[in-house]
């Protein structure tokens, strides 16, 4: 990363504790075992032993006690955040994660605390907001994340790879697909591990929406969030593209159905 990325991010993360130093470029992120497990099955076969997060939403909408301030000041009201589920994490919880969970419920699932997602979208935004649009790649390899990432990218004018990553394409002149990127978005730093490591790999920074069960080692900003749901996927990306068009002068048009594919 050069010397004017490092001083945009400090900038960014200013008011924030500093995410946890990355690991060895060539290490493998951890990968969980479920979600290898789904990667190496045909589409078709995957997207049926997905988590069925959009069920879970439903049922989990109207929780309350979501963030420790019930008057903080968000982007959107906090209903719109608990109607999409954004707040559901996982029954598995990372040590690199906890400082973002509020609190674990009854069933075992827990809670992200959405005032740190809310903040996190900001600073994102601001980060983003210094680069070349074209700059700009983001990518998702879960089913739910692609439609919002393309539509994040055709708003703020980035780059989407979705689907497999091709290894080699941040790393590999020789690649047809190569391209040299000055900051990565992922939507899950699990399924999108390929980028992840790449981007580590020739000091590209990476932004990450990350769930309670991520590990955050190799991700430089981390925006909590439920990342495997799809209503709360279309919230995040379309929070951030308004934001990020707003940092850059441009009057966000966006309304929350662009980024929402049809089930």
């Amino acid at each position: 990363m050069s010397e004017n990325e490092n001083e945009a991010l400090e900038a960014a993360e200013e008011e924030i504790d500093a995410e946890a130093p990355a690991e060895d470029a060539g290490a493998e992120p951890d990968v969980d075992p479920e979600i290898a497990a789904e990667e190496d099955l045909p589409a078709e076969e995957a997207e049926e032993s997905a988590p069925e997060a959009e069920e879970e939403t439903e049922e989990s909408m109207f929780d309350e006690d979501v963030m420790p301030d019930d008057e903080a000041d968000l982007l959107i009201p906090v209903e719109d955040y608990l109607s999409a589920g954004v707040h559901i994490g996982t029954q598995q919880k990372t040590s690199d994660m906890e400082r973002f969970i509020h609190r674990v419920r009854d069933d075992g699932l827990y809670v992200l605390d959405v005032s740190q997602t809310d903040s996190r979208i900001r600073t994102a935004a601001d980060f983003l907001a210094n680069y070349n649009p074209e700059q700009v790649l983001v990518t998702s390899s879960r089913q739910y994340g692609r439609f919002p990432a393309k539509k994040f990218a055709d708003a703020i004018g980035a780059r989407a790879r979705t689907g497999r990553f091709i290894p080699g394409t941040l790393t590999n002149p020789d690649y047809e697909g190569y391209i040299e990127p000055d900051v990565v978005v992922v939507t899950d730093p699990i399924g999108d591990n390929q980028a992840v490591k790449e981007a580590i790999t020739v000091g590209i920074p990476v932004i990450a929406m990350c769930d309670s069960n991520n590990q955050t080692s190799n991700v430089d900003l981390v925006i909590p969030t439920n990342n495997k749901g799809r209503r709360a996927l279309s919230v995040v990306y379309w929070l951030l593209a308004n934001e990020t068009l707003d940092r850059r002068g441009a009057e966000p048009t966006y309304a929350l159905d662009d980024f929402e594919a049809g089930i």
